[in-house]
């Protein structure tokens, strides 16, 4: 075999092996490259902290406002946000984005915690909105790790 016949079988051969090794992770991972999934968190950051604020300023203007009850539903609506800061802090820190599946998955648990509150609940179009497009985004991230929806009895 000839010097350049070798080099380029061996080529040949790392490209394959790259190809085959690759396979799997796109798999699991649904076609979803890391910039993508970074993209979803930082939208569901950014509408988490909106929703908060018309969440909180729609309490203040309902019967719930100075209540227990009140209190509970603006904390849960605060764990969602900090587990989403712990989502990105681990999503961050690791290669590969599809080891953070836990954090996803304590994520919408608790959105869909926050989301029987919001069926039960009329607070107002802005915070139902904003509740909108927050869970659309939590259920991109869901689709990404192959995970239920919001609202789904798995949680």
């Amino acid at each position: 075999m000839t010097k350049f016949a070798g080099k380029t079988l061996f080529v040949l051969f790392a490209i394959v092996s790259l190809f085959i090794t690759s396979i799997p992770v796109q798999a699991a991972s649904g076609g979803y490259t890391k910039a993508q999934v970074d993209r979803i968190i930082k939208n569901a950051e950014t509408r988490s902290d909106y929703f908060i604020g018309a969440l909180d300023r729609a309490l203040d203007n309902s019967p719930l406002n100075g209540s227990n009850r009140e209190d509970y539903i603006n904390k849960r609506a605060k764990d969602l946000e900090k587990a989403l800061d712990e989502l990105r802090r681990e999503f961050d820190r690791r290669d590969l984005w599809i080891e953070n599946k836990d954090e996803v998955r304590k994520c919408l648990n608790i959105a869909t915690d926050i989301n029987v509150t919001m069926k039960n609940r009329r607070l107002g179009p802005n915070v139902e909105s904003q509740w909108a497009v927050l869970r659309a985004e939590l259920n991109a991230l869901a689709r990404a790790y192959n995970l239920p929806l919001v609202g789904s009895p798995a949680y």
